[in-house]
């Protein structure tokens, strides 16, 4: 039986809400956040947990 690859869900949940968040304060007219030192923390965050995901992806297939 194969081990099915999971997306570690704690991450997952971290990715989603900083993801929103930043969507959120992101001003398309201007092209500008509404709170610039909150959101690079976001976008730190965010970008992160989508490595840490596709490290943790990566890192599944190669023991398989």
């Amino acid at each position: 039986m194969k081990n099915r690859k999971n997306i570690n869900f704690f991450f997952l949940i971290i990715a989603i809400i900083t993801g929103s968040k930043l969507y959120q304060h992101f001003d398309f007219e201007n092209f500008k956040f509404e709170k610039p030192a909150i959101d690079m923390i976001y976008l730190v965050t965010f970008i992160a947990m989508i490595g840490l995901i596709i490290k943790d992806l990566v890192k599944k297939t190669n023991n398989e």
